[in-house]
């Protein structure tokens, strides 16, 4: 039997499911809602006619490509693997990916897919947990405010590569300090001294061109957070390039955005496939790949590798930012989004371990050349992208080339990511309004308000004090934290108030067949639990924010990194309250009902005194059967 068919009964006797109990009762005749749109191949339901589809299927593996395979997989899964016990650290990170990352983002495909709407609105499915979509959208702003500055900082140093000497690799700039020595060759310390009476470890902790580039020209670093000084006009006018970049590639929806990610997701892998054979020709690229994957068996006990992998995980797969539903939302309805979540999550993680190899043999390189160990050089973040690169390619023959190459491939990871965050974000917007107040050149216009409050937020980001409020929002707004928070509540919304039956019938009628009882297991049981434990050791081992292992934040800026994060923790909360408060009756009247996607929710039927729902105005029920074993 087609799983759809039980979609559009003559009679329907409904499981409210989920809370509220169950419920029964029959549509008249003439409250029967109309038949869906059938596809005339398959006589499957049509829903998404009238809202914009992908091209072709290909644009949207592009796109969550683009989106999900970001900068977090070359800079900061390296290093996390090295800093916790090599290969040994595949383990713990496999197995979560297994448990936690594949199910929630499968999930948060499917659910876009099949609901047909944005961040917001998917949650109709279950209005009590409406909150998870403000959340991600509260999460996907910050992210969209703070991330593009690192596209800034990537443009910034792209145009100053194009010079016969690049400017961090010299002494003698109005910006260099009396304590500038420039990097020295492996030859120097022969001997066990590079300058004068310096031994070459002591010279690693001198200021290098490098670091006082970065320090004080690109970031002109103040004192604190209390400092913020004045705005750098040379790095504003690269945010302000980027934000003109991201808006006409968002502007016109995904049918411009599907054709742009076939070259911004592909190429960084050309930069990647190049940088890696020019890498492993190095002298030390071997000790740096070995260092790398070197097991440390030890690690596995300690809580903090843990945690490293679930936040990896769960920010890497680019999960609760609402974005992969918006893009799951333009899937045509018969799309097999069970093999693309697969496959998509295995080019992601098989990315992250790839990109280790090119950094790591990178950095081995400048270990050898610099007579130190691989752990005086090796970085995570912007210090990887801005410090410990940038001085590797000073070492090596036709450095502009290398340097342009990598901050290029640097600007088109960051890019995609950028824009696919803006869309996931302009769709929940568009999503939420009705679709009486639609205008001409909405989109148009909602995205360019969206660009230019972004761009002058982040002002407060380009001034001297600019770092410090970037750390804040990276470390706190977007954080494992506010993640594993939203990704646990996912899983009890799908799993339990909803039904992973119900939704399991729901995917089945999309893709023809039901997905592995893997996923119901991961969303009832495996994955709730998962998140909570990393969730309860995040917190129980949280440590203060601490600018590079020197600066501590006043209390009142950790004061406002907390509020970024309860911004959006605390939507999901509040808002089941409000509708708790909101709804009329006693709580033992309140039926906790799902409510039907827009393309086959049936008229109100004229049968009182059933129920409430929490997304009515009167004391009847607004929602007809969800699919699955409701009906």
């Amino acid at each position: 039997m087609d799983p759809c068919a039980r979609l559009q009964p003559p009679a329907r006797r409904c499981n409210g499911g989920g809370l509220g109990g169950e419920q029964h009762f029959l549509w008249a005749e003439k409250d029967r809602p109309p038949p869906t749109p059938t596809d005339p191949a398959s006589g499957r339901p049509r829903p998404e006619a009238g809202r914009e589809t992908w091209t072709r299927q290909m644009d949207f593996i592009m796109s969550c490509v683009g989106f999900a395979v970001g900068l977090g997989n070359v800079w900061r899964f390296p290093y996390l693997c090295y800093k916790n016990g090599g290969g040994v650290f595949l383990i713990p990170y496999l197995l979560i990916a297994l448990i936690g990352g594949i199910p929630i983002f499968f999930l948060e495909i499917s659910l876009g897919q099949f609901m047909k709407a944005g961040s917001i609105n998917v949650w109709n499915i279950a209005p009590l947990f409406k909150g998870l979509g403000f959340a991600s959208m509260v999460i996907v702003f910050y992210c969209n405010t703070y991330y593009i500055m690192v596209l800034a900082w990537g443009f910034y140093y792209l145009v100053k590569s194009f010079a016969a000497t690049l400017p961090w690799a010299t002494c003698g700039n109005p910006w260099n300090s009396d304590e500038c020595v420039e990097i020295f060759r492996h030859e120097d310390c022969a001997n066990g001294t590079a300058t004068g009476n310096l031994t070459c470890d002591e010279l690693s902790d001198k200021r290098s061109p490098v670091i006082e580039f970065w320090e004080n020209k690109v970031l002109r670093l103040s004192g604190g957070l209390e400092l913020p000084g004045e705005i750098n006009w040379e790095v504003t006018l690269c945010l302000l390039a980027c934000w003109v970049l991201v808006y006409f590639c968002v502007w016109k929806g995904v049918k411009s955005t599907g054709k742009i990610v076939y070259f911004t997701a592909t190429f960084p892998y050309v930069v990647l496939i190049i940088l890696l054979i020019r890498g492993v020709m190095l002298p030390g690229a071997q000790d740096g790949i070995i260092y790398y994957l070197k097991p440390d068996w030890s690690k596995l006990a300690s809580p903090q590798v843990w945690i490293d992998a679930g936040t990896q995980i769960f920010f890497s797969y680019a999960i609760g930012l609402g974005a992969l539903t918006a893009l799951g939302s333009y899937n045509r309805f018969n799309n097999n989004c069970y093999k693309d979540a697969i496959i998509l999550a295995l080019i992601n993680s098989g990315t992250s371990f790839f990109s280790g190899f090119v950094v790591f043999s990178i950095l081995g390189f400048m270990a050898a050349e610099q007579g130190v160990d691989i752990s005086k050089v090796a970085e995570s973040g912007p210090g990887l992208a801005f410090i410990a690169y940038p001085r590797a390619v000073t070492l090596m023959p036709v450095a502009p080339l290398w340097a342009a190459l990598f901050f290029f491939m640097l600007l088109l990871l960051g890019l995609d990511s950028q824009f696919v965050g803006v869309e996931g974000f302009i769709t929940g917007i568009l999503d939420f309004f009705p679709a009486t107040y639609t205008f001409r050149f909405q989109r148009e216009i909602i995205v360019a308000v969206s660009c230019a409050v972004c761009f002058f937020l982040e002002l407060s980001m380009v001034t001297e004090g600019g770092m410090y409020v970037f750390q804040l929002f990276d470390y706190y707004s977007a954080s494992g934290t506010t993640l594993l928070w939203q990704a646990f509540w996912e899983c009890i919304a799908v799993g339990w108030v909803y039904g992973a039956d119900r939704f399991m019938d729901d995917i089945a009628c999309m893709i023809g067949y039901r997905p592995s009882l893997w996923m119901k297991w991961c969303w009832m049981f495996l994955t709730p639990l998962i998140c909570l434990g990393v969730f309860l050791f995040n917190v129980a081992y949280y440590k203060p924010l601490i600018y590079n292992n020197s600066y501590v934040y006043p209390w009142w800026g950790e004061a406002i990194g907390w509020g970024f994060a309860l911004s959006s923790m605390l939507c999901v909360p509040l808002t089941a309250l409000y509708k708790l408060i909101r709804a009329k009756g006693t709580l033992a009247e309140v039926r906790l009902l799902p409510r039907s996607p827009e393309w086959k929710r049936p008229r109100t039927p004229r049968f009182k005194g059933v129920g409430l729902s929490l997304e009515s105005e009167h004391p009847t029920l607004d929602q007809g059967c969800a699919g699955g074993n409701a009906c």
